[in-house]
């Protein structure tokens, strides 16, 4: 290939975005629309369906509950964890009549706040913070925390509801009474069909790539995959053709703990979570030259010399198959076996092939071996190539 066919390719490459060809799984209850079209922009796929549902704060009577407590006896600190959480805290508080006793007690507190976010939402109510990480980590908020000495301290923690592992044990065992904040609370969805329709999709090959901005989103497709029966093939699925991808370390830590191993960007927020997408993706495609061509098989298209052409179901199940031995002959029996609800006819084969070549618009690329099946028509020397290894 010369530059100026590279060049003609990185432009293809450009105008149909990063992503596209490729399917995206959002769980997200929360900021789904902006995550969603982050993705689209980029030329993916997304397939929405949320892992949970939030309560509203208003309705939350733990969080009323800590709000009076903290009101007749001020805890020593108090720390924020998020904006969204913190300003949500402080509008319920007004809707209950406690506003101005909230916003009064924490004039009087040490106030850490977790990040810019959160130090933004603080001196909108007019108030200031103490200290704040320049890691935006929890786990610095902690070592602070414990080499002042929390030992009879009242400490006041704004949760977020997600887990923070070990943050509030290590308080207790330093010594300090902590005062749990439940700024909001997370329930599965009211209606599991669409989290449903995302599981079955995630374990039948539908999906490239599954996101989490949440620890429990996490937690509550793994519970809905147990309650169904289709936990095994789900963490097959992630282990073999699915991308989990997390915002951050503790958005990931459900996961983990059942073996699966997650990509999540350095920075914890949504833009690098597509930019690590944008990466990762078109990394795991498979390319081949093919016939005088550059074939890259995502997930439902297939770029042929950097234009991207759309695949139905069938043409890519019977792609793929002919991909994972690129040059030898597959056999029509065998590329049966492949296609979805296809039945025992091998006419079905021939039906889904021909449609495969009019959706690549380049027939040459496969080629059919009478009385034996079909094969990926590859170069001669990556023929060798494949042929040594």
């Amino acid at each position: 290939m010369d530059e100026a066919e590279e060049r003609e390719q990185t432009q293809q490459r450009a105008e149909h975005g990063p992503l596209a060809g490729f399917t995206v799984g959002v769980t997200a209850a929360r900021r789904a629309d902006e995550l969603g079209a982050l993705l689209e922009r980029r030329g993916a796929t997304v397939l929405h369906a949320p892992a949970l549902r939030i309560v509203p704060l208003a309705d939350d009577g733990e969080l009323l509950a800590a709000t009076k407590e903290i009101i007749d006896q001020a805890p020593d600190v108090v720390v924020a964890t998020t904006a969204i959480g913190f300003r949500g805290w402080v509008e319920a508080a007004e809707g209950w009549g406690l506003g101005e006793g909230l916003l009064a007690r924490l004039h009087q507190v040490e106030l850490l706040a977790r990040g810019p976010k959160v130090k933004g939402a603080i001196r909108a109510a007019g108030l200031s913070e103490e200290w704040s990480p320049s890691s935006e980590s929890m786990a610095e908020v902690l070592d602070r925390l414990l080499e002042q000495g929390v030992d009879g301290r009242r400490v006041a923690v704004q949760l977020h509801g997600e887990p923070l592992p070990g943050f509030v044990e290590a308080l207790r065992a330093g010594g300090a009474q902590v005062v749990p904040v439940p700024v909001y609370r997370w329930l599965p969805p009211e209606d599991p069909g669409p989290l449903d329709r995302l599981l079955d999709a995630v374990v039948s090959g539908g999906i490239d790539a599954l996101t989490f901005t949440s620890a429990p989103a996490a937690a509550s497709l793994l519970s809905r995959a147990q309650e169904r029966g289709l936990l095994a093939e789900l963490l097959a699925a992630f282990a073999h053709d699915v991308l989990p991808a997390c915002v951050g370390p503790v958005t990931a830590v459900a996961l983990q703990a059942h073996g699966v191993d997650t990509v999540q960007p350095e920075r914890f927020r949504l833009g690098p979570l597509v930019q690590l997408l944008c990466r990762e993706l078109p990394g795991r495609a498979r390319a081949l030259p093919v016939a005088g061509h550059r074939v890259e098989i995502r997930g439902h298209a297939v770029l042929v010399d950097g234009e991207l052409k759309p695949v139905p179901p069938a043409g890519m199940a019977l792609l793929r198959a002919l991909a994972r031995r690129p040059g030898w002959v597959v056999a029509r029996a065998e590329l049966l076996r492949t296609l979805p609800g296809a039945g025992r006819d091998e006419h079905a084969v021939e039906t889904a092939m021909a449609r495969l070549r009019t959706a690549l618009g380049t027939p040459k690329l496969i080629q059919t071996v009478v009385k034996r099946g079909y094969r990926l028509a590859l170069d001669p020397a990556a023929d060798a190539k494949y042929a040594d290894g």
